[in-house]
């Protein structure tokens, strides 16, 4: 009994995650859009990225903004310098006190020290080009987090095209499996009056096989990209989402860009070579002096938190770190070839984009070019298959003949629909290398 129950509750499981599963939901390319840009992963990590850049900027105030701190401490003392010096700061001195006896060997002394401390910088040039790098480190990821978005904004369009595409397959190869099964009723028919072989029978069932097969093939690439589109927008659904939008040739109105180094990711690389340089100022500015001012004000007493005896210090100190074993020449020696190396990344990423663009555009014009020969493909294949079809209810045509007709066609049709994604996706790549 308990087995049985629980091979209940199991298919019961099983019925629910494949009702699930198979569920289908309409989405538009601008739903999607809306989505990703509300949930995406990546563009949260970049966002947090530069909320951690600008944490980092925020740090270096600090060589502007004063250094403040309070404490209060107590102690008790038969130390004779510590127990005097107490003493000394709750001006409770007297003549007694300076008893050789009594200083000597001190009875216990308590002492609540109530401390207001200042630090102020001045003058910290090496501070100033930190400061300067971390805004440039946080202009720059303010402009990476802009790219993850172009990026995740180009993705969306790509999986979407290839949701599309995988629907369209599964159309074609639906109505190729529909002309299949006709065709082997007619080819069954024949066979029975004797007109076919069994061999050309076998073909036609070989064909029906055939499409069958690629046709459970297309629907798990509808099932893949649904999933990808998931991904994307952070859904961890098992949602099978079906696109309302139709998969047609985007329309070109304007001339393609040129390349322009005002593009986003072009621009956070000059900030991040910017930041590098700061940096290695900075470390040979470590070589100059610092001056920085300092105050306080003190109470004291023999009690907690009384405060019967006050004094206050204030001052300057120019402070001058002259050698320290080397370690700055190594550190402003590292920080040099590390803003060289960012030089040489950034051009080598400019010429690497500029290649990636001119090869995008070829890619474009030859989309073109074949999304025309494809069209005209599909049309010819399309009457062929209406010919060859219409001869062979009549008997007139090969079992082979109309098989290889029917293959053709559907082929060309899947064929014609890749060529769009292919001029799609071109174009979208093309559009995302040229956006600012």
């Amino acid at each position: 009994m308990k087995h049985l129950i629980n091979l209940s509750i199991l298919s019961v499981f099983i019925w629910s995650a494949s009702t699930q599963a198979q569920e289908l939901k309409p989405i538009s390319k601008s739903e999607v859009l809306t989505q990703v840009s509300e949930n995406n992963t990546s563009i949260k990590i970049s966002e947090e990225e530069f909320n951690q850049a600008k944490a980092d900027y925020r740090q270096t105030n600090a060589i502007f903004l004063p250094n403040i701190t309070a404490s209060h401490t107590g102690i008790s003392t038969t130390n004779p310098l510590m127990a005097f010096g107490s003493k000394l700061n709750q001006e409770i001195l007297t003549s007694n006190d300076f008893n050789p006896a009594l200083l000597n060997d001190p009875e216990t002394t308590q002492n609540f020290a109530t401390k207001l401390e200042v630090q102020q910088p001045l003058i910290n040039v090496d501070g100033i080009f930190q400061r300067k790098a971390a805004k440039s480190k946080m202009e720059a990821m303010s402009l990476k987090t802009k790219r993850t978005e172009d990026y995740i904004a180009f993705e969306v369009d790509k999986a979407y095209m290839q949701l599309q595409l995988a629907y369209k397959a599964v159309d074609v190869l639906e109505k190729a499996l529909e002309a299949a099964n006709a065709n082997k009723k007619l080819a069954d028919d024949s066979y029975e009056q004797g007109y076919l072989q069994r061999a050309d029978v076998l073909n036609v069932e070989v064909r029906v096989t055939e499409v069958k097969n690629q046709l459970q093939q297309a629907k798990s690439n509808v099932q893949n990209a649904s999933n990808y589109l998931s991904f994307l927008m952070n859904d961890d659904t098992f949602i099978t989402y079906k696109p309302s939008d139709t998969l047609t040739p985007y329309v070109r109105t304007i001339e393609l860009k040129t390349f322009t180094e005002n593009r986003s990711d072009i621009k956070a690389m000059q900030l991040a070579s910017k930041a590098y340089e700061a940096m290695s100022k900075a470390d040979k500015m470590a070589f100059l002096p610092r001056l920085n001012a300092f105050g306080s004000y003190e109470m004291y007493d023999d009690k907690i938190f009384q405060a019967d005896a006050n004094g206050y210090i204030v001052g300057a100190q120019l402070s001058w770190d002259i050698f320290q074993g080397s370690k700055r020449f190594g550190k402003a020696q590292k920080s040099r070839a590390e803003f060289e190396k960012s030089k040489l990344e950034y051009n080598q990423y400019v010429s690497k984009s500029k290649l990636e663009l001119n090869k995008a555009k070829r890619m474009l014009i030859d989309a073109e070019n074949k999304l025309d020969l494809s069209k005209l493909a599909l049309d010819q294949s399309e009457e062929s298959l209406r010919i060859r079809t219409n001869r062979f209810k009549e008997g007139l045509e090969k079992t082979s003949d109309l098989l290889m007709a029917e293959t053709q066609y559907a082929q060309k049709q899947l064929e014609y629909y890749q060529t769009i994604f292919e001029y799609n996706y071109a174009l979208a790549y093309v559009n995302f290398l040229t956006k600012e």
